[in-house]
């Protein structure tokens, strides 16, 4: 640092753009501009070491460009100094190759006076134009009393802002100052110390500290820190030594912190890092210490534990070379290290999972297992037939790849059950995998374990649950499944349900092939439309129908009133419910498929013999430590004229003798007035046909729904209008079309039907037609409702009604043949239901009848139609009168 210098009145002006230098800093620059080059010639090249400048530091509205775009160029004329005073914060017009434009620059007040300490000199090529290199170095300060223009550069009018020597003396004895300097003093040591500990540096700082005075030492520290221009602008205006310690003092402070906190963050890293490594340390001395002392405890261990299980997991050979491969790079992890524990659960899921091991199958006695479904199951002989042969084959031919069957048919019928059956049969294990919702495909295949929270699929997770690699697995709810951005799951069981793929399946999870081809597969389904043709040719399709009414007696007689009395904590001893109570209650209360809803009331009923029973226990337990007089021992002794006195009689002397006197008094017998006390009034009535049908215009259909068959209502009736047809009941678009058919068949043929006189065949003229199917919140469609629409409209046209006792079922063309329809097993025991006496039917739907009950077609008189006009024949009392008259 040079001593200090005196300074002439007039300094020419060097700009720092958004930039200051402060006394004692050292700056380093790259002069190119014109006006630059020029200011350094002039003032500095041709001096040489007595060259004076003043640095001023300038900010401009427009972006900083380069360090030596500090002048406007081309200001004025080459010609001397001109002496026109430039105010402080103003604008000024100058030239930039030779063309004017205005300059906005914010000059401020005070500068730093600076002397070259280094010059080169260099040129160019191929411009040649003249630049230079100059290190810079700040002497004092100044204030700026005007600026003028000499050339191309600046020069002002300047005042010196340093103190003189007595002036600094005499500050340098105020106790303020003598504070502030110790301050600075210890913070500044304090920051050589950090800096010496973490660059090895600070030799010569420690010189400058001991030698320079302060007030100067606190510019040159300042100007080393990163700091805003308006920090920087603020040290340079502090003129007095107290105002400038104290705000070296902070800015040296905050640096000095700083540096702590990244010193404490970078700490807390290297001591993680660090306690992880002496954790490893740690073990390793410790293993080696157990293995000395021969007390190595592999359960301790959880890595040897887990080694092996892996090992008696049976895994294949190429499976358990990737296992191994896993386990290696789980030893060489640590727990905090991320991915740790899922690679853990990954292992143990390969180590739970049944490779090998199979459940023995017991010998296969047929008889044995036919009795047992006929034990679980009443009625369904066909169905059960099937199992028992697919039994048969897997007795025959153990490794056999039997087919995958499909129980389809309406809820409570026994689909779950059966497969159940299957398992028991066969001695192996059970799992069900409900797919009923079911829309991602990674419920089927799993999750890649890529993804946070992933998981294997449902069914390897279902052979983790049931531990052997040969159960039987129930996939239900089958036709439920869905798909959307997430995948088609239908679509991934293709795999698990081919026998030729499900040897090798693939789990995202797992990420190893999987034999499945062990395991046996039953599906179930209460509609077979929705599955997928692919999935559903997979699948052998066996169908449940509803149960009849006898069935469902007997169901209910053998199996569902001993478990409901089961359920409720009762026994026949406090509940009887005749069969001709559960009759009422299948014909009045349930008309469904199933036997879910008569199980129901029959659970309603039990509730209420619950209620009466757990009563009188009530009452009986508050006396039954003194007996009343109405006990028979009691009796008797009173008989032998013995004294009466308060005696305690045990419980176990008369204990047989209350206990069949309660459950005697407590029987309940189920009667019809019981029944509508506790079910309520009856919900259907076999004459709801017979009012229905009263009225012409109304017909009977029998359809088929997923809950199996029902008995549907075909309103139709005419009104003034213009010959439109109007339907109702939320119908489909097929049923409409059925609609527009018969009609359309009506029509055409009204004159031979006798409908209309042979001169006016147009049935609508002047009116409107409207066909209503009841129950509209139920969506209707189907190809089953032709001959039922036209028997409702020649009702209505001829007003003749239909027999109430009879329903009907078909499609028609447009030339009156009856079309065959499915489900004809369901429909004609919907029928039987609802108390139907004559079911109409298309004639080559005759094949169908063999699976209908013998019982149910005893009590129906089925009749075949070709043609429409057999089924009007049979729909109308007495048969059709205008037959004849028909030219078909």
């Amino acid at each position: 640092m040079a001593e200090s210098v005196e300074l002439p009145g007039r300094l020419a002006i060097l700009p720092f753009r958004n930039k200051v230098l402060l006394p004692g800093a050292f700056i380093r620059i790259r002069c190119t501009s014109h006006t630059s080059v020029k200011l350094v010639e002039q003032e500095l090249w041709q001096r040489e070491e007595k060259g004076l400048i003043g640095i001023l530091p300038v900010r401009d509205v427009a972006e900083m460009t380069s360090m030596d775009s500090v002048l406007p160029q081309g200001v004025g004329s080459d010609s001397g100094e001109r002496s026109s005073k430039v105010q402080i914060n103003t604008s000024d017009a100058h030239t930039v190759d030779g063309k004017s434009h205005p300059e906005v620059i914010h000059w401020h007040k005070r500068g730093v006076a600076a002397r070259a300490l280094h010059l080169s000199r260099g040129v160019e090529k191929p411009s040649g134009r003249v630049t230079y290199i100059v290190v810079l170095e700040g002497l004092c300060r100044f204030n700026v009393e005007e600026l003028s223009t000499r050339g191309p550069y600046y020069t002002a009018k300047i005042s010196p802002l340093e103190m003189t020597k007595a002036e600094m003396e005499q500050v340098e004895q105020d106790p303020e100052f003598v504070t502030l300097s110790r301050q600075f003093k210890a913070t500044a040591t304090e920051l050589i110390s950090v800096l010496e500990q973490k660059q090895k540096t600070g030799g010569r700082i420690k010189v400058l500290l001991e030698t320079l005075p302060l007030h100067k030492l606190a510019d040159i520290f300042v100007a080393s820190f990163e700091m805003s221009l308006e920090e920087q602008l603020s040290m340079l205006d502090s003129v007095d030594p107290k105002v400038r310690l104290s705000k070296a003092t902070e800015l040296v402070d905050r640096h000095l912190q700083s540096i702590r906190v990244a010193e404490k963050i970078t700490q807390k890293v290297e001591g993680q890092l660090s306690k992880s490594q002496k954790e490893f340390l740690l073990r390793q001395q410790m293993r080696a210490i157990k293995e000395e002392l021969g007390d190595n405890d592999d359960d301790e261990d959880d890595l040897v534990a887990l080694e092996r299980k892996m090992q008696s997991a049976g895994m294949p050979s190429n499976i358990w070379k990737h296992a191994q491969r896993e386990l290696r790079r789980l030893k060489k992890m640590q727990p905090q290290q991320p991915g740790y524990n899922s690679s853990r659960v990954y292992l143990e899921l390969l180590a739970d999972l049944p490779w090998q091991k199979a459940s023995e199958e017991q010998e296969l006695d047929l008889k044995a297992a036919k009795d047992h479904l006929d034990s679980d199951h009443y009625g369904l002989v066909k169905v059960k037939q099937r199992i028992i042969e697919y039994l048969a084959v897997r007795k025959l031919k153990p490794d056999a790849r039997g087919p995958v069957l499909c129980f389809v048919g309406p809820p409570g019928v026994g689909k779950t059950s059966l497969a159940s059956s299957i398992a028991a049969a066969l001695g192996r294990k059970f799992v069900r995998i409900s797919l009923g919702g079911v829309k991602d495909e990674a419920d089927i295949r799993g999750h890649r374990r890529t993804y946070i929270g992933s998981m294997p699929g449902r069914l390897i997770d279902g052979l983790k649950r049931v531990g052997v690699c040969n159960p039987v697995m129930l996939l239900d709810e089958i036709d439920k499944t869905g798909s959307d951005v997430r995948g088609d799951p239908a679509s991934a069981l293709l795999e698990v349900l081919d026998p030729e793929q499900n040897k090798s399946f693939n789990d995202h999870y797992l990420n190893v092939p999987y034999d499945l081809s062990k395991v046996i597969f039953v599906a179930t389904a209460n509609r077979a439309q929705p599955i997928p043709p692919p999935l559903l040719d997979r699948m052998e399709v066996i169908e449940l129908p509803g149960y009849t009414a006898e069935e469902k007696l007997r169901i209910a007689m053998q199996h569902l009133i001993p478990r409901v009395l089961d359920q409720h904590g009762l026994s026949s001893e406090y509940l009887q419910i005749p069969e001709a109570m559960v009759k009422l209650v299948i014909q009045r209360y349930t008309r469904e498929a199933g036997v879910r809803n008569l199980e129901r009331n029959l659970a309603a009923l039990a509730r209420a013999a619950a209620v009466r029973v757990a009563e009188q226990e009530q009452a009986v337990s508050v006396s039954n430590d003194v007996q009343k007089l109405a006990s028979p021992l009691l009796d008797n002794r009173l008989a032998e004229g013995a004294e009466m006195e308060m005696e305690v009689l045990p419980m176990g002397v008369n204990n047989h003798e209350m206990s069949n006197t309660f459950k005697i008094s407590s029987l309940l017998v189920v009667d019809e007035a019981m029944l509508e006390k506790i079910l309520g009034p009856p919900r259907f009535d076999d004459q709801e046909a017979a009012d229905r049908v009263a009225t012409p215009g109304v017909s009977v259909g029998l359809v088929w729904t997923s809950f199996g068959g029902e008995v549907q209502f075909v309103e139709a009736t005419a009104m003034v209008g213009n010959g439109e047809l109007h339907l109702t009941g939320q119908l489909g678009d097929v049923i409409k079309e059925s609609a527009q058919i018969a009609l359309t068949w009506v029509r055409a043929r009204a004159a031979d039907l006798k409908l209309a006189a042979a001169k006016e065949t147009n049935l609508l003229q002047g009116r409107d037609i409207h066909i209503h199917f009841p129950a509209g919140a139920v969506p209707k469609d189907g190809p089953s409702a032709g001959v039922t629409l036209v028997t409702a409209l020649v009702s209505l046209f001829s007003q003749k009604s239909v027999r109430a006792d009879t329903a009907m079922t078909g499609e028609m063309t447009l030339r009156g043949l009856v079309l065959p329809v499915g489900g004809i097993k369901d429909k004609i025991l919907a029928a039987h239901r609802h108390g139907i006496k004559r079911v109409i039917l298309p004639e080559r739907n005759l094949k169908d009848l063999v699976e209908v009950p013998a019982s149910v077609l005893s009590s129906l008189e089925i009749l075949l139609a070709k043609r429409m006009e057999d089924v009007l024949e049979h729909a109308f009392d007495g048969g059709s009168p205008w037959r004849q008259h028909s030219k078909l």
